[in-house]
This record gives structure tokens, sequence and C-alpha cells, in this order.
């Protein structure tokens, strides 16, 4: 559930129309598509690069974006945000729709032209997910025997570490490096290697699960990449840099197309560092595409986009986002697993 009473407050009386008529669209679209959130058993994980949220390049963000955005992210437990900008006004404000009951982390402003002066984050429902207290920004260290410092991410990878049911979870999330609009950029793939083999390299480091004696790990925790990593193609050597560190793509993932608006580029990833534990996909994921329900109608926002934009479609990418949102299942109960120990 979210709070739709703000709806009341949108002054212009066709935008108030249109944010009802899109919620009952998005509704029964979200419920067809992507399971029911449970108790205890299951974790929706998702990853949404949320296009400048909110720079207004073209405008602020319209009131009816907003409950777009808060509804669609009310289906997932955890989700990992990229592109936030400096205000921290767009996620207060999602908070407020989504309810009390959730909350977020979020990194300081990346500077540098490369950085764009953006932020990341991670959304989630304290029904489900607790913080385990770990959040940090991942710095590459210099490579033994050399006494350079080595080129830094454009912007810095978050991690934050959670749990959820049985299972501890150490996130990493990252917006790569664009450049050049090719499959293979140098400095892309020379990012996407650096951070899943810097991670990979480090993995026992970054578990959050509680040691029970001192430098025991009791229970080595799993350890996700996610986010934006602009990579074009899954036959690309910028989704191998990956593989070849160890991490797994769940193969529900791997059927998926696209998740940029046109479905042709693979640019966002969900990926576990070698297996899981006490965790399990089920064998649900998917990716949501939102522009099937809303904002489709370019005549209804000639008044609000107000010429705006080169075209509707690329206006509407500022209202919403030019990535879909990227979601997988696991189940997080392990009890029969302890139980069978136990005998």
């Amino acid at each position: 559930m979210i709070y739709y009473s703000g709806i009341k407050a949108i002054k212009d009386a066709a935008e108030r129309a249109r944010t009802i008529a899109g919620l009952k669209a998005l509704r029964p679209a979200l419920a067809a598509q992507i399971p029911a959130k449970s108790t205890n058993d299951t974790l929706l994980l998702a990853t949404w690069n949320i296009r400048e949220l909110d720079a207004g390049r073209y405008g602020p963000r319209l009131d009816e974006s907003y409950f777009y955005l808060a509804e669609i992210l009310s289906r997932f437990d955890l989700v990992a945000v990229q592109e936030l900008r400096q205000s921290l006004y767009p996620l207060q404000r999602l908070q407020r729709i989504l309810g009390s009951w959730w909350d977020f982390i979020v990194t300081d402003v990346t500077l540098g032209t490369s950085g764009n002066a953006e932020r990341m984050a991670y959304l989630y429902d304290r029904r489900k997910v607790s913080f385990t207290g770990l959040a940090a920004e991942l710095v590459l260290p210099k490579k033994p025997g050399t006494t350079t410092e080595p080129l830094q991410f454009a912007r810095s990878p978050y991690v934050a570490g959670f749990r959820a049911g049985w299972a501890y979870l150490t996130l990493l999330t990252a917006h790569i490096y664009y450049g050049k609009s090719v499959a293979v950029d140098p400095r892309r793939l020379q990012e996407i290697t650096d951070f899943a083999q810097t991670v990979a390299k480090n993995a026992e480091k970054y578990s959050t699960a509680p040691q029970y004696e001192p430098g025991q790990v009791s229970d080595p925790g799993n350890l996700i990449m996610l986010g934006d990593f602009n990579i074009f193609s899954r036959e690309d050597v910028t989704l191998q840099a990956i593989t070849n560190a160890g991490f797994v793509v769940p193969a529900e993932l791997q059927q998926l197309p696209g998740s940029n608006v046109a479905r042709n580029k693979h640019y966002d990833q969900i990926a576990y560092h070698r297996q899981l534990s006490k965790m399990r996909t089920t064998g649900h994921a998917g990716i949501f595409d939102f522009y099937e329900h809303v904002y489709r109608d370019e005549t209804a926002y000639a008044s609000a986009r107000n010429g705006r934009g080169s075209s509707f479609n690329e206006w509407r990418t500022y209202q919403m986002s030019d990535h879909l949102p990227m979601w997988i299942e696991f189940s997080v109960d392990d009890s029969a697993a302890y139980l069978d120990g136990l005998g």
C-alpha cells in the first residue's frame, strides 16, 4: 500500500485525472507481472536507473510522475537506484508516498565532469529488510609494484549491507562510465573489469553476517553487484569481465530482453559472486515496461510539456526514465535446511 492522499493536492484537474487513470492501469499490470510481496519467505530485489532524479532538464517532474515511480517501487523490498542528483527532495517525497516503513541510504554527490553530479541510493522496506550498518564507496587501491594512483571510477560504486529473512546481503551498485556509443568503450571496459576483480578479490571482507568467534566466518553472506553497467549485449567482453571474475548472472535474467526503453541494450545487470548462502532464486524475474501503461498519449501532455524536449518520447524519459526496472525474486527462508542440519 502507498499513500494516494496526495493526489487530492494536485491542482491541475487534467493531471489529477491522468494520475488516477495511470495508477489504475499500472496496478493490475504490476500485480500480473511481479509476484506479491511476502512477509518472510521471499525478497524482491530490483535495480533502476531513474533518469536524472531530479535535475529538471525540461522542468521538474510532474506530481503524476512521483506517484507512478512510487507505485512501481512499492512492489519491491529492496531497490538500488542510480542517477539521483544533488537534492534529496525526490527521495524524501517518494518515501512519503511509499509510507513511513520505507527508508533509504544515499551517497554524497560525485564531483567532476564524468560524475555528472550524481548520487546512488538504496531504498528499502523496513518490514522486510534491515540495514546492517555497512555503507561505503568503493575506491580502487594501487596495484602491487606501482607508485601511480589508479584511474578511479567516474562514479564510485556504493556498498551496503542488509539482512532479509535468513540471508545477509552485501550489495554493490554502480553506474559505470558510458563514454562513446559503442559496445566496447575502453574506459567502460576498464571500469567494469576493475570493479568486478577488486570486489571478487576482497569478497570475504564484505560479509556483514555475524561472526561468533574472532576471525571465524560462520556465514559468507551474499555478494551481489547490480546497477547500470552500460553493457550493450550479453556477448560483449564487458559482460564477460563480470563473469570472468566469478560473478553469476542468474539464468532467469539471462532470458530477458534489454532494460533500455527500446529493449535492445542490456545496460542493467544483477549478478552474485560464486554462490548464494541461505537464499536461492525462485525462477521469477523480469523487466517492467511502464510505458505500456503510462505516458502513452502525447496529446494529453501538450500543455505540461510546453514544447520542452526534442520529442515527446525524449521528454517522457525525464518524467519517468530511459531505463526500465530490472528485478529478481529470491527465497530467503532457510528453515528446512537448518532443521535438517539439526538432525
